[in-house]
């Protein structure tokens, strides 16, 4: 892992986020690119240039004040950081700075739906997942530690998914000492029996080269995937959960975004989301 960046909005969700990427980037021997992105009116956006120029002036000026202070912690010491502002109000930009910068990883806070102030709502948490290519972290609260013991990574086994799978594990083995690669028998997936689903796991397995001493597989019924997931990782007390996601293609299929974006919202555990 070399670039992980962290988009924030000054806000103590964004704290949180910072931390847990400083805690990561200096086990990793990592760089933090930490981005803002100002949140321009449509007033200023369609004023004279030079009104432009000289609000984009004065916003760039209480940015890097603001990026001061924000950065102005014990934790970042030794880490190399790189400040970012960014212009836009399209949380697209985050997915795309990231894809340029050849991130490995973007850490992210997020309030959940219920809370509007800021950047980084449930709603602008969920943008960034559907359209970024890089894995993204989101976290709810602040993590005592990122060294994850146990990360359950939601699967369909489909041959579809071997490659996405294999890529999730290469970082998921870094981030975790255990990854266990879970199958939800939910109704509106389409039931399968017990043989069924250790038939579709064996060829999964097979097709991805990966054996049980690779990965712990677990499987579980209930009623859609998000509930399915969620409570193994509570039985199981696991660190973190994972997802793959098609964005918004394919939404009748298990790795439909609504799907992992609910689990995004409704998880307190951190999430990791990865595109299929």
């Amino acid at each position: 892992m070399k670039k992980i960046i962290v988009p924030v909005d000054f806000s103590k969700h964004s704290e949180y986020a910072l931390e847990t990427a400083a805690a990561l980037a200096k086990k990793h021997h990592a760089e933090l690119i930490v981005m803002h992105m100002l949140e321009m009116s449509e007033s200023i956006i369609s004023a004279s240039t030079a009104q432009r120029s000289e609000e984009n002036a004065f916003m760039m000026m209480v940015a890097n004040k603001k990026f001061e202070t924000f950065l102005d912690q014990p934790y970042l010491d030794d880490i190399t950081v790189t400040p970012l502002i960014k212009y836009h109000k399209v949380l697209k930009e985050v997915a795309k700075v990231a894809s340029e910068e050849r991130a490995d990883l973007i850490v992210m806070g997020s309030r959940g739906h219920n809370d509007y102030d800021g950047v980084f709502t449930g709603s602008n948490t969920e943008k960034v997942v559907r359209y970024s290519n890089t894995p993204v972290l989101v976290i709810k609260s602040g993590l005592k530690a990122v060294d994850f013991e146990h990360i359950v990574l939601a699967c369909d086994f489909s041959e579809e998914s071997v490659s996405a799978v294999n890529n999730a594990l290469e970082l998921l083995n870094e981030l975790s000492v255990k990854t266990t690669l879970l199958h939800i028998n939910a109704p509106n997936l389409g039931f399968l029996s017990t043989d069924e689903i250790d038939e579709k796991i064996s060829i999964f397995l097979k097709t991805a080269k990966l054996s049980d001493s690779d990965v712990s597989i677990a499987r579980i019924s209930d009623h859609n995937v998000e509930d399915g997931v969620l409570s193994f990782a509570k039985r199981q007390q696991a660190d973190a959960v994972a997802m793959i996601t098609h964005g918004r293609k394919g939404l009748s299929h298990f790795f439909g975004g609504s799907i992992s974006e609910d689990v995004v919202n409704h998880s307190k555990l951190p999430v990791i989301t990865f595109k299929l």
